[in-house]
Formats: C-alpha cells, sequence, structure tokens
C-alpha cells in the first residue's frame, strides 16, 4: 500500500514523502496514529498544493532576506568606545551593541545571533561584520567604532 506521511517515521521517512508498506503495518499502525494517509488521487494533489505552497514562502523569505542584505552592505553604523589615557580601550562592542545600533540608526530588525563576530570589538577604526541573514544570503555590515574620551 502507498502512504504519504504526514510526520517523520523511524526507519520508515520524513514528512511529506511516498512510501511503500505492507497493507498491515499502514492499517493497524500508521493510518490509526495520523502518521499518514493513504496516496490516492485527492491526497497526492494536495501533497502537491503543499508542497508548492512551501516553496513560494521558501522563496519570499530568500527574496525578503536578500533585500535586506542589499540594505545593510549599503549603509554603515557608527558607534563609540571608551579610551584612556595612552589608547587604552575600556569595554568593548558586542553584537547586542551593534543589533540595537542598526535598530536605532538603519531602522531595520537584526536578531543579534545572526551577527558573526569571533570577539567583541576592542580597537576603535572601522570593522566589517558579516551577518547571516539566510542559509543561501550573508551581508557585510560597515561598523565604525570612534574614540569616546
Amino acid at each position: 500500500m502507498k502512504v504519504i506521511l504526514l510526520q517523520d517515521v523511524k526507519a520508515l521517512g520524513k514528512k511529506g514523502e511516498i512510501v511503500n508498506i505492507n497493507d498491515g503495518y499502514a492499517r493497524n499502525f500508521i493510518l490509526p496514529k495520523n502518521l499518514g494517509v493513504e496516496a490516492n488521487n485527492k491526497n497526492l494533489n494536495e501533497l502537491k498544493l503543499q508542497k508548492r505552497k512551501e516553496e513560494k514562502i521558501a522563496q519570499d523569505h530568500l527574496d525578503a532576506a536578500k533585500e535586506l542584505a542589499a540594505k545593510l552592505e549599503a549603509g554603515k553604523v557608527e558607534l563609540s568606545i571608551k579610551v584612556g589615557n595612552g589608547g587604552r580601550v575600556f569595554g568593548s562592542v558586542s553584537s547586542k551593541e551593534i543589533a540595537q545600533a542598526v535598530k536605532e540608526q538603519m531602522g531595520l530588525e537584526i536578531d543579534k545571533k545572526k551577527i558573526q563576530m569571533k570577539d567583541p570589538i576592542k580597537m576603535p577604526g572601522i570593522q566589517h561584520i558579516s551577518i547571516k541573514l539566510h542559509p543561501k544570503v550573508t551581508a557585510e555590515l560597515k561598523v565604525v567604532v570612534a574614540e569616546e574620551a
């Protein structure tokens, strides 16, 4: 019997796959527990429509990420860091501060977890920070760190 899986089933398949299984296994386990439905014409058409809808949503997310990346790369963020005598720096600029500055200065919402920094910025100057907006889209943000007396 051919069955369309509604959920992931261990050792059988992933959600949305069409699998061929024994009739007894389908009638006694898969169908009663709503893990799958019989693969008839109606259910196959619904599966096609659902996959098309998911692809459109994924494409919309990708387009939005590309648009946001273009805005980020076109602009820059300015921050300041306290500097004492002899050029000694007090504190650092973290991803949280960068995300807040992007929101205030550029009007764009960015999750601080998407900002990819190995270490916080501890020196004044110009830094280029990469931001992973989507698995396929990474933007470069120009961060200008100025000295504050």
